[in-house]
C-alpha cells in the first residue's frame, strides 16, 4: 500500500511538472507571437485518413495581423477584414461573404492558428525531436469540449525561437491534418489595402452574401 501511495505521489509530481513546463513554453510562444506587428507564414498542408484511403498534400501561405488574415490554400483565398470573411474561389468565379460564427471562433481558424491553445485545452509535454539541428518540443493539447471534432493536437515548438514549427490536428473521424511551417517572417511591409475586400476587382464573380 505504501509503495502504491509513493508511486501515485511521484506520478502526480512528475505530471504536474510536465504541465507547468508546457504552460510556460506556451506562454513564451504567445508572448513572442503578440510582440509582432504582422506574421507571414509559408507552410505545407497534409491531410491523411487511412481508413478512407484519402491522402493529399499541398502548400499554402497566410498573412496575419491582429485578428485579420489572408489565407491562400488549394486555389482559394480567404480574406478576413476583422468583421467579414470573404472566401474567393477563382475556379468557380464565386465569392462567399459571411460573419465569423461562434463555431468558427472555437475552432483552429487562421486568425488563431498561433494562439488557439490559450483557451479550452488541457496540455502536457510530449516528445522532443531534432529536425535539421533544431530542437522541436511537442506539446499535446486535448480539447475540454467533449463534443469537439478534435481528439487532440500536437504542437511542435522550436525551443530556440519559440515559434511554432508544426501542428498536427487529430480528429475523431481518424483524419489527421499536419501543417509544417516552411518560412516564418515577421513585421513585413504590408500593403495598407491587403485586408480590404475590393468588390470592383470581381465584376464577373457571383457574390453570395450569407448574412
Amino acid at each position: 500500500m505504501i509503495r502504491r501511495i509513493l508511486f501515485f505521489m511521484v506520478t502526480l509530481i512528475v505530471t504536474n511538472a510536465y504541465t507547468q513546463d508546457a504552460k510556460q513554453l506556451l506562454n513564451e510562444v504567445t508572448t513572442k507571437v503578440k510582440s509582432y506587428t504582422n506574421i507571414v507564414i509559408g507552410f505545407k498542408y497534409a491531410l491523411n485518413n487511412p481508413a478512407e484511403n484519402v491522402s493529399q498534400e499541398t502548400r499554402g501561405d497566410v498573412t496575419l495581423s491582429d485578428d485579420k488574415y489572408v489565407l491562400n490554400l488549394m486555389g482559394t483565398t480567404q480574406l478576413y477584414d476583422g468583421q467579414k470573411l470573404h472566401v474567393i474561389v477563382p475556379e468557380d468565379e464565386e465569392i462567399s461573404i459571411s460573419s465569423i460564427s461562434d463555431e468558427d471562433e472555437n475552432n483552429v481558424t487562421p486568425a488563431k492558428m498561433l494562439t488557439f491553445y490559450e483557451d479550452g485545452y488541457t496540455y502536457k509535454m510530449d516528445i522532443e525531436q531534432n529536425v535539421q539541428g533544431r530542437k522541436i518540443q511537442f506539446v499535446k493539447l486535448i480539447p475540454m469540449d467533449s463534443n469537439s471534432e478534435l481528439k487532440e493536437v500536437l504542437l511542435g515548438i522550436d525551443k530556440q525561437t519559440k515559434h511554432i514549427y508544426k501542428m498536427i490536428l487529430m480528429q475523431n473521424n481518424e483524419t489527421n491534418i499536419t501543417i509544417t511551417v516552411n518560412s516564418f517572417k515577421t513585421n513585413q511591409p504590408l500593403s495598407k489595402t491587403l485586408f480590404t475586400f475590393d468588390e470592383s476587382k470581381y465584376n464577373d464573380y457571383y457574390i453570395n452574401r450569407l448574412d
